[in-house]
């Protein structure tokens, strides 16, 4: 894209934006001083794109017909096989579409991408290829990921296989019922407010969102990049394990892996470890919401004594600020994914990573287009430019503060202990909204189940969810969160819940 410096009515333009006075004069001025830095634009713009590698031949996929995508969950079926052995040989793998592989179309949910093709892979695509997974196509998620029912999305709702009617739980809507009805064996997810987790309660399968960092998010498309988190689902402990082995690791371009480890923990070696001598905290404060069912509350706490009788060490505890921590992440998260959306086209800016060029200029005219973003966007995008026009970010300042404290709180609670336990969600699927349901219908079924999640993405401790139980023949997922980076005891403890319930 070749550089243009701006005409004298344009400087004045950008004046008044800016608040400063641009005359003719100081117009004049300007471009003098201007000019010669052009040919330094000039040649960064002639210099090679640094993108991200492809190591492994594919073609572009295709788009399933309805007959064969029953649950709408598939967005592109693929055919990408990586190295001939290796950890995931065999396995097959559901990506969810807001992960780059190249040359294969990237939704992400919304229609002002459709059309859009990466053109490098992400680096836990490149990951998961190199350990031998087979790739079989990207799953749908909702628009921009930014919702956790299943309402949004550009290519239709996602229905729950286990729940006909109800949603599988978002944004990883696809990846989820992908699993449930045994059409892939892994899938990775992402998760900035519990997109990850929330399917894997509402679809009951097992989701764990990493601790932030472990994973590297290079070449996935976020929202905030201080929430962005990836990581892998599967139907049982063991699987998610595994793919975590492959994926976690500091690649050397993601900024947000401050503090990661170089390589990934044998995570898969100590599940067999049981629940015997862990010593876990039942948050209060996680139950009893005003949004709560007591169903969910009841399976959720049948579970701990389980856990107890096989030889945990349970004890309610409170954590006043748990009730907090939904609202810092809301005001974080709107004007966060503002920023990234409509003001860094997609990717933000001011960030260490690595850049996808092609994504920003696919979203360089997302304002021409955003009467066709969803509810949930549009409000969350109004929200996001009041916050910034009115209060100068100031909401979105202290919130980042607060994270701060709010992660204190959480890791004095866990300072002697090695759990913490609580609902994943309030409440079990629900029902997806009907066909020009009401705006307020939409939010409510995209944004009511965040607050035991959302708190861990503000904090990025490591949070599983795993299955329980049920009420009114739904899954309830039951969450286990740890301390930073020790995503082994998670996993141990998350087994040992498993083969407790057989």
């Amino acid at each position: 894209m070749a550089f243009i410096l701006p005409n004298k009515d344009r400087l004045r333009a950008l004046g008044a934006d800016l608040g400063i006075d641009v005359d003719e004069k100081y117009a004049h001025d300007v471009l003098r001083v201007l000019e010669p830095l052009a040919a330094d634009f000039h040649t960064v713009d002639r210099l090679p794109l640094e993108t991200l590698p492809v190591r492994y031949p594919r073609t572009p996929g295709t788009r399933p017909d309805p007959a064969d995508n029953p649950w709408g969950a598939w967005y592109v079926r693929t055919d990408i096989r990586g190295a001939a052995t290796g950890k995931l040989a065999g396995r097959r793998l559901a990506i969810k579409d807001n992960v780059s592989i190249a040359g294969v179309q990237m939704m992400n949910g919304a229609s002002v991408l459709e059309g859009y093709v990466p053109d490098g892979d992400a680096t836990i695509v490149t990951r998961i290829l190199d350990a031998g997974g087979h790739i079989v196509g990207k799953s749908v998620c909702e628009y921009f990921s930014f919702s956790g029912g299943s309402a949004t999305s550009a290519t239709g709702p996602v229905i729950s296989p286990r729940n006909p009617g109800h949603t599988p739980g978002g944004s990883t809507t696809g990846s989820a019922a992908l699993l449930v009805a045994g059409e892939v064996d892994m899938a990775i997810g992402a998760d900035q407010a519990g997109s990850i987790r929330i399917p894997a309660s509402f679809s009951g399968i097992v989701g764990l969102k990493p601790t932030w960092g472990l994973v590297p998010y290079t070449g996935v498309m976020g929202l905030d990049y201080t929430i962005d988190h990836v990581g892998p689902m599967a139907r049982n402990v063991a699987d998610v394990a595994l793919l975590l082995e492959v994926i976690a690791g500091d690649d050397g371009l993601d900024g947000r892996q401050r503090g990661a480890p170089a390589q990934a923990g044998a995570y898969s070696a100590g599940l067999g470890g049981g629940v015997a001598g862990l010593r876990i905290g039942v948050v209060r404060e996680s139950f009893d919401l005003p949004e709560s069912h007591p169903g969910t509350d009841a399976a959720v706490r049948a579970a701990a004594a389980l856990l107890r009788r096989a030889g945990a060490t349970i004890e309610e505890i409170s954590i006043p600020w748990h009730r907090y921590g939904a609202p810092i992440w809301g005001a974080l998260a709107n004007e966060g994914t503002y920023q990234t959306l409509m003001r860094g086209c997609g990717v933000g800016h001011l960030n260490d990573g690595s850049y996808p060029l092609s994504l920003m200029t696919a979203l360089g005219n997302l304002r021409a287009r955003a009467n066709e973003l969803p509810d949930t966007v549009k409000i969350g995008m109004l929200l996001g430019r009041y916050l910034h026009q009115q209060y100068q970010g100031r909401f979105y300042a202290k919130a980042q503060n607060l994270r701060r404290r709010l992660r204190r709180e959480y890791d004095a609670a866990l300072a002697g202990r090695d759990l913490l336990l609580m609902p994943t969600t309030p409440f079990p699927t629900q029902p997806i909204p009907a066909e020009g349901a009401s705006v307020a219908e939409v939010i409510g079924h995209s944004w009511t189940m965040l607050a035991n999640t959302s708190p861990f993405d503000v904090t990025g401790h490591p949070a599983i969810s795993v299955p329980c139980g049920q009420t009114d023949g739904k899954p309830v997922g039951l969450m286990l969160i740890g301390k930073h980076f020790d995503e082994q005891t998670v996993l141990r403890a998350a087994a040992g819940s498993e083969s407790l319930r057989g």
